[in-house]
């Protein structure tokens, strides 16, 4: 097509000086068109040249179809310049355009036409809404969003204007049904993407090569129904003798400069029905939360199995490892009597100056408050019930971060992890009332997949995150009110709530303890308000108690006296 479209050889013959330039040798199917200034006579030789060529490219009534399927079509190598005007002598650049113009006309080519259609892609969204959102049509992203609503339309061109509603309607349905608590979507990426990443990566750091030898363990730290907490450390590499370790070199090995990695290690007890299980569940959930909220919990290194018995080390015996952020629980400093005063320090970075001791005291009590609030806002997100909260499972870093650890009763309702009916795992003194996570009369959970799909509709009628809002509600009064911070009087409170029929307001009129309440009525009694709203029946559909998100948007947080307190010692630490 492109060859019938240009002129005759015999052109390149008769206008040499204009075709043939500096003595170019002539082409049968390339014309190369002289854009410099011409000799004398040059004019007229232009003149005939253009209607010599006007008249050759004239299309046959036997080239029509031909015509018509290359109309519009200019051959790159026929034209690069022409002068419009004869009796001028123009430029190179303005020959260019012109000739450009008159080849253009010349086969009846619209000059907007490549504009137009380089513009079609960001014309398919409205000018109005461009302007609204301050973007310009020749941005990437435009193009790009018009290309997609372009094809968009292509595709929707046979449907009439109430089947594209309905179209329209049921994928904005869906990308809602599937983005709503606790994410099918985002699950489904996490299951099937991130966690395999997150293992090929492990991999390649040794995390899921751990071994007995790589640790030494120091201090016992705590004890749990399943499994015992120590203080460790990582050997060195370079290949030093660790010498067996009990007694007081126990307890100096945190000061002991020669191990600079300090670690957390928790032996999985041996023997005790329910304790694998649980091990291995909180493993799973450590790899889950350390990659949807990272934030929340200690940082997770890893697991190994004791391959010998040689001091704490049982053969087969299962071993989880963290980083070590911190010894100290929030139950560690509610024991110690100068609680809340004794995390001020950490919480903020300095002491507070210009408050009263109570004021200073409800500062650090919102402070604790709000970050559990937000980490327990976070893994409720992504379908986990921790269904453990309290204060011994609530380590305090060195840097006065709140993060949640012991993940052995948690469960991912997104895809039933963990989750058997009518059977937990729970401490009496901060279980809600209604006991289970989901009612009794719950199913057992089908196929992860088709859990994962139904989940949402779970969440929506049951609310399960409030089982840990109530938990949070009891560490709320632990830390307020003095008289519950022992084990005796954490019991004898639970009990008269539960005559009260968990009305903490009833509560406070019939106790006869006479609670020191005022760091809850501070500020017009704001966080005595909202303890009622975490301390209570669940009602039907969730409603009567807080969510984490409600929550924080409750008046006692607010009042962010905490957060300026926090961001001052910040600041102040920083000059």
């Amino acid at each position: 097509m492109a060859a019938s479209l240009l002129p005759p050889a015999t052109l390149a013959k008769k206008y040499p000086n204009l075709l043939h330039p500096f003595g170019a040798k002539p082409h049968a199917q390339r014309l190369i068109f002289r854009c410099g200034a011409t000799s004398d006579g040059a004019d007229d030789s232009w003149a005939s040249f253009l209607d010599e060529l006007k008249s050759s490219l004239q299309v046959g009534p036997s080239d029509t179809a031909a015509s018509d399927a290359g109309a519009g079509a200019t051959p790159d190598d026929l034209v690069t310049a022409l002068p419009l005007d004869p009796s001028a002598a123009p430029a190179v650049g303005d020959m260019t355009n012109a000739a450009a113009g008159a080849a253009n006309e010349l086969l009846g080519v619209d000059a907007s036409g490549a504009a137009a259609s380089s513009d079609a892609s960001a014309g398919a969204i409205p000018d109005g809404l461009l302007s609204a959102l301050h973007l310009d049509a020749s941005n990437p992203a435009v193009r790009a969003a018009g290309g997609a609503l372009s094809r968009l339309d292509a595709l929707t061109a046979g449907l009439s204007d109430a089947q594209r509603w309905a179209l329209l309607v049921f994928l904005g349905v869906t990308w809602l049904y599937l983005t709503a608590r606790p994410g099918v979507l985002s699950g489904a990426v996490d299951t099937y993407v991130l966690a395999p990443l997150q293992l090929a990566l492990d991999s390649v750091l040794g995390r899921r090569s751990l071994k007995m030898s790589d640790f030494v363990v120091g201090e016992r730290i705590g004890e749990g129904s399943f499994g015992v907490v120590f203080f460790g450390a990582v050997v060195p590499k370079n290949g030093a003798v660790v010498e067996e370790r009990s007694g007081r070199a126990r307890t100096s090995l945190q000061n002991d400069d020669r191990y600079k990695e300090k670690v957390i290690l928790k032996k999985i007890k041996v023997g005790t029905v329910g304790a694998k299980e649980c091990g291995d569940y909180e493993e799973w959930f450590n790899y889950r939360v350390a990659r949807a909220a990272p934030e929340t919990c200690a940082d997770f290194l890893g697991s190994f199995v004791a391959d010998k018995t040689k001091s704490e080390f049982v053969k087969g015996g299962k071993w989880l490892v963290w980083k070590f952020e911190g010894d100290r629980t929030l139950a560690n400093y509610l024991n110690d009597r100068g609680f809340p005063s004794n995390l001020e320090q950490l919480m903020f970075g300095r002491a507070l100056r210009g408050l009263g001791t109570l004021e200073r005291d409800a500062l650090v009590v919102k402070q604790v408050m709000r970050q559990l609030v937000t980490s327990l806002k976070r893994i409720h997100g992504t379908g986990i019930v921790h269904r453990d909260i309290k204060p011994s499972n609530l380590v305090v870093t060195r840097r006065g971060q709140v993060k949640l650890i012991d993940f052995g009763a948690a469960t991912d309702l997104r895809i039933g992890k963990n989750y058997v009916p009518d059977r937990g795992l729970l401490d009496p003194d901060y279980c809600p009332p209604e006991l289970y996570v989901l009612p009794e009369e719950t199913p057992e959970p089908p196929p992860e997949p088709i859990a994962a799909i139904l989940s949402p509709i779970l969440w929506q009628l049951n609310n399960p995150d409030l089982f840990d809002m109530y938990s949070a509600g009891i560490v709320l009064m632990q830390m307020a009110i003095p008289t519950l911070r022992t084990q005796s009087g954490l019991k004898n409170f639970n009990s008269e709530l539960r005559s009260a029929g968990y009305d903490l307001n009833k509560w406070r009129q019939s106790t006869r303890r006479r609670p020191d309440l005022q760091i809850l009525d501070l500020d017009s009694g704001r966080g005595w308000d909202l303890a009622t709203k975490l301390i209570t029946q669940r009602g039907a559909n969730g409603g009567g108690r807080l969510s984490a998100a409600a929550a924080l948007r409750h008046p006692y947080f607010l009042l962010g006296g905490d957060q300026a307190a926090a961001v001052l010692s910040k600041l102040s630490l920083s000059k």
